[in-house]
């Protein structure tokens, strides 16, 4: 066979030339000499070398389970030591703001956001894998938590009724141990989730969650995370709602106490706000000229701490402050084990969600700065992370994109920066927080209002999607509607599913299309699309865009007859009405046979009625194409382009058997081509190669099959592929 192309240099390169026999599947075995299951290790043979141990597997195990052994005594400081440093003072006072009004999402108090901003830090450092991310709390997380604290710890649980003054009086201490406990659990638990998730290598989880399924999750968490910080922006009290329709229930009820907002409160919310979006503009448009962005959310933390101190607005005004911030760290706590059962579901979203906003981060620092992020370890890294952070009562934690940015664009280059930043905190917690008791709490909810920016900005994904995927457009949508209306636990299962369902319903419903060749060439396409793509005489060429299994093994039947044009049920009922008058003919004969007696006019004229009936009913098989000669666009072959099929399974397997069988019937031979190595191992497994289909009805691709067809058209079938070498198309 010869294949040529000559196509000139400035659009295709240079021409070439390649000479070959023709190669079905069993050819090819011949001469690539495809290894057999002998030739494979056995098992026993497989498992002995990968239990096997040597002191280099030994440290390449030890350096990939705690990463910071292999990074740690290479580090260079003299260039990475100063800019390290300066990032981790950056990225530490950035942990103060946000770690306290973080805190407040997650229904504890702002103290345990500091201890959540400490010890999972150190454990990331040791275990972690991407250089540049910033561990910590996060707003998505902390919403999440707070909806499973206020779930199982509501305020009624802590509410009596005071029956000298008929007030209802609420132990707030008690609350808070009992919300802190939750927290704790369910951080707990989702860090031993995503540990054993880590440890039988099911990092590949999160590609389940698309990046726009993903996008639009933490903008919905972010309007969850908006509407549950209005409280402390209007400065009332409304009741927390739980379940589907949550939110909109809390809108409603907002509504209805917007006439008693405290004055004082919405005055330093509205000041906060303004001075937060303002400063920040003016930074990022002096951002190539400042070294680190303003710290705004220090300043006005310290600011406002001084500010209310001196004029007591908590006492004059009304407005919450943050209140006691005990001094040192917590003495370890395990869990509440009983917990567990109520909060499994919970801890299960929050350890998939947590671990693909992480990811997502990481791989796009590791990209840009050209490393590797194992996703397996950086599981294990963030459930160690939360599960000891949980038994020293913090809340779940993820990777922050502010707090990266920061810790990115300021010089940090590994997590060294990281472990700096964890020390900032600590002196915070042991020296410097009791001088923030005097916060007010609108002033953190301002600074959590204004940081979620960025994910409000990732509405314009609607518009994008719109132009290039409407598919997708459609997940980001139902993701957002499900997550604001079922609540955020219901919402991901639910866009989980539809995302699922959406590729379900891509393999149910591919492009089924005709392939003709493109002159001069060997390439094959599609008649619909390209102009030049011809069909070749006698030859149908069938290809599927999507996997063959299951789901669309009838429909893949069904649009290879309409595309092929042969009714194989129509065909097989005139063959058997053919073979049924044949043999009724024969019956008679043996009949007539038996009468002897008869005239020898009267068997000459049975005969001859006979004979007119045998020649109606081969009219009648032409009108329905059994004779190929009478219209030459009838096919006498069929090729099924097999090239996008990945795995078949046994019912696939057996359609294609079915139709292989079914057209032989009728007299038209099909051909597979272009099937990879796993797809004819599981036809063999299938039991599709018999006595009377082998793998000399499957080709390496399309053009050898087609070369094949016409060969045998030509000439008649012949003993091997290789005569057909001088066939030329």
């Amino acid at each position: 066979m010869v294949m040529e192309e000559r196509a000139p240099a400035r659009q295709r390169g240079l021409g070439y030339s390649v000479e070959r026999a023709v190669l079905d599947e069993e050819s090819l075995e011949e001469v690539a000499q495809r290894r057999t299951r002998e030739d494979k290790p056995a098992l026993a043979q497989r498992l002995r070398a990968k239990l096997s141990c040597s002191a280099v597997r030994f440290w390449r195990c030890l350096f990939s389970c705690i990463p910071v052994l292999y990074w740690l005594p290479r580090y260079s400081f003299r260039e990475y030591a100063l800019g390290d440093f300066f990032s981790g003072i950056s990225v530490g006072i950035m942990h103060l703001p946000q770690g306290m009004a973080y805190a407040l999402l997650a229904s504890v108090p702002p103290v345990f956001g500091l201890y959540s901003s400490f010890y999972p830090i150190l454990i990331y450092f040791i275990f972690g894998t991407s250089r540049h991310i910033s561990v910590g709390t996060f707003a998505v997380m902390s919403v999440m938590i707070g909806n499973v604290a206020e779930r199982l710890a509501p305020d009624s649980d802590f509410s009596s009724l005071d029956t000298v003054t008929n007030e209802t009086l609420l132990d707030v201490l008690q609350r808070d141990a009992a919300r802190i406990k939750v927290a704790a659990a369910v951080t707990f638990l989702s860090g031993l989730f995503q540990v054993a998730l880590g440890l039988v290598q099911f990092g590949f989880v999160v590609t389940y969650l698309s990046e726009p399924l993903v996008r639009s999750y933490t903008t919905a968490a972010a309007i969850h995370v908006i509407v549950s910080q209005l409280k402390y922006v209007f400065g009332i009290n409304p009741n927390r709602y739980h379940g589907p329709l949550s939110m909109v229930y809390t809108l409603i009820e907002l509504c209805a106490l917007l006439p008693k907002t405290n004055v004082g409160t919405l005055v330093v919310s509205i000041v906060s706000l303004v001075v937060l979006l303002v400063v920040k503009k003016i930074s990022t448009a002096l951002s190539h000229k400042l070294p680190i962005p303003i710290p705004i959310e220090l300043i006005l933390v310290i600011v406002s701490t001084v500010i209310t101190a001196q004029v007591q607005l908590d006492k004059k005004y009304g407005v919450q402050v943050v209140g006691e911030i005990p001094r040192g760290l917590q003495a370890p706590v395990f869990p509440d084990t009983s917990l567990f059962v109520s909060v499994v579901g919970d801890a299960f979203a929050i350890a998939v969600v947590g671990y693909a906003i992480a990811i997502s981060l990481g791989k796009i620092f590791a990209l840009k700065y050209g490393y590797q992020v194992d996703s397996n370890q950086e599981l294990v890294a963030l459930g160690l992370s939360n599960s000891v952070g949980g038994v020293f009562q913090c809340f779940a934690i993820s990777c922050s994109m502010s707090r990266t940015l920061v810790q990115e664009s300021s010089g940090g280059h590994t997590q060294v920066a990281g472990a700096l930043s964890a020390l900032v905190i600590l002196v915070i917690i042991l020296r410097l927080g009791e001088l923030f008791q005097q916060l007010p709490k609108a002033v953190l909810s301002a600074i959590v209002i204004i940081n979620l920016q960025g994910m409000m900005r990732q509405f314009t994904d609607i518009r994008t999607l719109w132009r290039s995927n409407k598919v997708d457009m459609l997940v980001w949508v139902v993701t957002l509607v499900s997550t604001l209306l079922l609540n955020m636990d219901i919402g991901l299962a639910a866009s989980v599913a539809f995302a699922m369902l959406t590729i379900i319903f891509r393999t149910q419903l591919p492009q089924y299309s005709l392939l003709g060749q493109i002159a001069g060439t060997e390439l094959y396409r599609s008649v619909e699309e390209f102009a030049q793509a011809q069909e070749i005489p006698g030859i149908k060429i069938f290809r599927s865009s999507a996997n063959l299994y299951f789901a669309n093994a009838e429909m893949y039947e069904e649009n290879l007859k309409k595309k092929v044009g042969i009714d194989i049920a129509r065909l097989l009922r005139h063959k058997k009405k053919l073979a049924m008058k044949e043999k009724r003919r024969k019956k008679r004969e043996e009949r007539r046979a038996k009468k002897e007696a008869k005239k020898t006019v009267e068997r000459e004229e049975a005969g001859r009625e006979e004979a007119g009936q045998e020649e109606a009913g081969r009219e009648e098989a032409g009108k329905e194409g059994t004779q190929r000669g009478s219209n030459p666009l009838n096919p006498h072959s069929i090729i099924l382009d097999l090239s996008p099929v990945s795995f078949l399974d046994t019912v696939s397997v057996k359609k294609l058997k079915n139709i292989v069988s079914d057209y032989r019937e009728v007299g038209v031979e099909v051909y597979l081509a272009g099937c990879q190595s796993c797809v004819v191992g599981e036809m063999e497994l299938g039991g599709f190669f018999l006595k009377a289909l082998s793998k000399a009805c499957l080709f390496v691709s399309v053009h050898d099959a087609v070369l094949h067809c016409l060969r045998r058209a030509e000439h008649g079938p012949l003993d091997s592929p290789a005569a057909f070498e001088n066939t030329k198309l």
